[in-house]
């Protein structure tokens, strides 16, 4: 199989072809300049020797004389050696030829470029008059209706016809006539153009390193296969924040048009966190970023070539579903952490009953117990009797057996009131509460009276949820981003955790509600609002007895 020419070689080939192309054009228009100077330079000259010998007295008055070809013979011979011409004839009124320089035509008919020139009209142009093909010029010789042989003729009156011709010339000579230097010309520019030529396709040849189109194409297609094909998306960025590039999967979790590439981070209005992510202003492998209610992990690396920045290209994971999973396995964790601080104080608890019997003091016992069973009914009442909810209730109390255990006091605050919710409802109220205490004990924990409260507050068409610590609070510079960056209220003092906050805001936005963070006097305040579907609610108000605070104990 011949092998295939380069891209070099195909592009050497269609310049020289281009330049060829131009030459042949350039000669053809010199040749048709050179044409046209000879005939209007020629032309002038044989029709101004034509005229003189028309008007010549002796030519008027022996041409309508018998044998007038033995006077006129010198004077045609004559104008054609001192004027330089091909050829000199003169007819009579008739078309005969009387008298010419090319014996062929004597007595032959004239050969005319127009009729009319026997009814006085000139003519110029080009003929074939026997020996080859002439520029020449045709004018009627006028009688003058002079008398004693100074003319010929009534006035007016066609006598014949004078013809001077000159030779045209051939391709050779006009390329010779067009200039001296035309062959220098033409050999100077397919030099330069088959160099330029060679140049760019060496020029080329480096820009596409080496390949040959059929190597780019592959490529490309390869590129288009991979970009589409895979499940991440793809962004990427020039170095004036414009989008060159976006796969289907990054255009969908950015939720951006089908016209964004080419447009400005600014224009499609991707700001906030995701803005500082793609640019570089954040840095750091696994960026968290919570977009268009989706959770998303952004990888970002820049793109250099010889000390210039070209922009930057990121991928983008959604793990929206794998923050579910995390959720839920957050649920298990606290449930099993529930149950070791409650073996825990269980343990505690039994020590302290076998202690007692052993040291005889059996009324001690009995004291204990019932002091135990009036503080369980006591938690009862504080969480139970308000939160009617099983799944929410019962998650307080596994979260007041680890505020127990990491020495909090969780308090569910005087007005708390929710009823039974629909498993769904139930399960995002859950996540908002989970999230929101677990974030407060971490921000509480360590301080001197440490303590949380929880308030859940049914209104006309949703949940208020709202969780006070007496924490740190938020540094003001983060409180508008810390559910973007899935901060706690520890950040303060270390550091980015999770993105728990930010699977709050998303359940909260899931429903159409909010989410807000505020610092009060004592620490910072979380809250949240859950609107929830009609009928979700069953409309159970306020307790008539007050509720009890519920004290960790270890």
């Amino acid at each position: 199989m011949p092998a295939r020419p380069t891209l070099a070689g195909q592009l050497l080939v269609f310049q020289l072809t281009v330049v060829l192309c131009v030459l042949a054009v350039v000669a053809a228009l010199s040749l048709a300049q050179s044409e046209a100077t000879f005939n209007a330079e020629q032309g002038r000259r044989v029709t101004q020797l034509a005229e003189r010998l028309a008007s010549d007295d002796l030519v008027r008055a022996r041409i309508i004389e018998p044998a007038p070809s033995q006077t006129l013979a010198p004077l045609v011979q004559s104008t054609l050696t001192h004027s330089q011409v091909a050829s000199v004839t003169i007819a009579d009124a008739d078309g005969t030829v009387l008298v010419s320089t090319n014996p062929l035509l004597v007595g032959t008919e004239l050969p005319t470029g127009d009729p009319g020139v026997f009814d006085g009209r000139g003519w110029r142009g080009e003929l074939d008059v026997g020996r080859g093909r002439e520029l020449v010029a045709q004018v009627p010789v006028m009688g003058a209706g002079g008398a004693g042989g100074t003319g010929g003729g009534n006035l007016g009156e066609v006598l014949g016809v004078v013809m001077v011709g000159q030779d045209s010339q051939t391709v050779g000579e006009r390329l010779v006539d067009a200039s001296p230097n035309l062959l220098l010309y033409l050999g100077v520019a397919s030099v330069l153009g088959l160099g330029g030529s060679w140049l760019l396709a060496r020029r080329i040849k480096r820009a596409t390193f080496g390949m040959e189109p059929r190597e780019i194409a592959g490529l490309a297609e390869h590129r288009e296969a991979m970009l589409y094909g895979i499940a991440e998306g793809v962004v990427a960025l020039d170095s004036a924040e414009q989008i060159t590039l976006v796969n289907d999967v990054g255009r969908r979790l950015l939720d951006l048009p089908a016209d964004s590439v080419g447009r400005s981070l600014d224009s499609l209005d991707l700001s906030g966190r995701l803005r500082d992510v793609l640019t570089g202003v954040v840095t750091g492998a696994d960026q968290v970023v919570v977009q268009a209610g989706r959770v998303l992990v952004v990888n970002r690396m820049s793109v250099e070539k010889d000390g210039r920045d070209l922009g930057s290209v990121a991928t983008l994971r959604d793990r929206t579903e794998l923050a579910q999973l995390e959720r839920d396995l957050g649920a298990f964790r606290s449930t099993a952490e529930a149950l070791r601080a409650q073996a825990h104080e269980f343990d505690n608890k039994l020590h302290t009953i076998s202690g007692l019997i052993q040291i005889g003091e059996h009324d001690e016992v009995v004291a204990y117990v019932e002091a135990l069973g009036r503080q369980r009914r006591g938690l009862d009442v504080s969480i139970d009797g308000p939160i009617r909810d099983k799944a929410v209730a019962a998650l307080l109390a596994a979260k007041s057996a680890q505020a127990a255990e990491r020495q909090v006091r969780l308090e569910v605050a005087p007005g708390s009131a929710l009823g039974p919710l629909e498993a769904t409802d139930s399960a995002d109220v859950g996540t908002v509460v989970g999230n929101l205490v677990d974030n407060a004990f971490d921000a509480a924990a360590g301080g001197d009276d440490a303590w949380v409260s929880v308030e859940i507050r049914e209104t006309e068409g949703g949940v208020d949820i709202t969780v006070t610590d007496s924490g740190p609070g938020v540094p003001p510079e983060t409180a508008q981003e810390v559910f973007a960056h899935g901060y706690t209220t520890k950040a303060a003092a270390s550091g980015e955790r999770g993105i728990g906050l930010a699977l709050t805001k998303l359940v909260c936005e899931h429903h159409g509600g909010e989410v807000t963070v505020a610092n009060t006097a004592d620490g910072a305040r979380f809250s949240a609002r859950l609107p929830l579907a009609p009928g979700a609610l069953s409309g159970f108000g306020p307790p008539t007895e007050e509720l009890t605070i519920h004290k960790g104990v270890r």
